[in-house]
């Protein structure tokens, strides 16, 4: 909101990663999506009527998510929220926003975008357990899906003001999309009007690599390595003592027999559990992704 201040860094990472597996588990077809709604499809003039423009998005994204053909309305009123959708009702999609969108139509999408996935989600009978996370999981789909740098290029800062929407950090929806990115080989810093969102993009996406770079994976760099077989010697020795954890270790060892190391997919953050046997390719159950290994 504007003049508010903006959270930023991971603190919901570990509910984004399981945001993003449970997409792989519901939606088998996730690989569907490998294309975005592109800006022209989704931005309109300040000629072209408000309402009528609202709804002709609304229809993008609805088309864009698979969801049944059905009559769209959108309205606007002075509310507390941004915008409100109910999920259940159908076989049309009834949406109100915040009579501000009036005067801040570039960001009429990225509302759109959280309240139609908001539908997809329901329908899809996919949900977590609190409202927080719910949210947490809307917004992750929306970016995962291909329409939630919307989201991330609402995000502008200046001088005087601030502006954010959604529930994620902006680094976390950074991180989503470089997610996506690295799986579609789709690039969505081209879209961005903000500097301050293609900031966070870059800051999300060197994240998501790191992730790549994880041992037991065999990308790691030597210094991970030597750390990685330290712990793993220390697991499989009796009385031998472990070193000090790292921050973030993603990694944990099962005595077994046989020992196994358990680790997170870089693609669907699925956990995988792989014998420890050395240098192996290992194909996640989930997501397909095949992964070089060094265990």
């Amino acid at each position: 909101m504007p003049g508010s201040e903006v959270e930023h860094g991971y603190p919901r990472l570990e509910t984004v990663r399981s945001a993003v597996t449970a997409l792989h588990r519901a939606l088998p077809s996730v690989r569907s999506f490998a294309a975005s709604v592109l800006p022209a499809e989704v931005g309109f003039s300040e000629e072209e009527d408000l309402r009528a423009g609202a709804e002709r998005v609304a229809r993008v994204m609805v088309g864009h998510l698979g969801l049944p053909d059905g009559r769209v309305t959108v309205a606007f009123r002075e509310m507390a929220d941004a915008a409100q959708v109910e999920p259940a009702a159908g076989p049309g999609y009834d949406i109100v926003l915040n009579s501000r969108f009036d005067r801040h139509r570039r960001d009429i999408g990225a509302v759109l975008a959280h309240e139609i996935t908001h539908v997809f989600l329901h329908r899809l009978g996919l949900s977590f357990p609190t409202t927080a996370d719910n949210e947490i999981l809307t917004d992750t789909a929306a970016a995962y899906l291909g329409m939630g740098w919307l989201l991330l290029d609402a995000f502008r800062q200046d001088a005087l003001t601030s502006q954010k929407l959604g529930y994620l950090t902006p680094e976390e929806y950074g991180y989503v999309l470089a997610k996506r990115a690295l799986l579609f080989g789709e690039d969505p810093s081209p879209w961005f009007t903000s500097p301050q969102a293609y900031a966070a993009y870059t800051e999300g996406l060197a994240r998501a690599r790191a992730d790549e770079r994880q041992p037991p994976l065999a990308g790691a760099s030597r210094f991970a390595r030597l750390r990685y077989g330290r712990a793993r010697r220390a697991a499989s020795e009796p009385g031998t003592a472990p070193p000090p954890p790292l921050p973030d270790a993603p990694y944990a060892f099962d005595p077994g027999p046989p020992p196994r190391v358990v680790f997170p997919c870089p693609v669907c953050c699925q956990r995988l559990r792989v014998p420890v046997r050395g240098p192996v390719r290992v194909r996640c159950g989930l997501c397909r992704s095949v992964l070089d290994c060094d265990t």
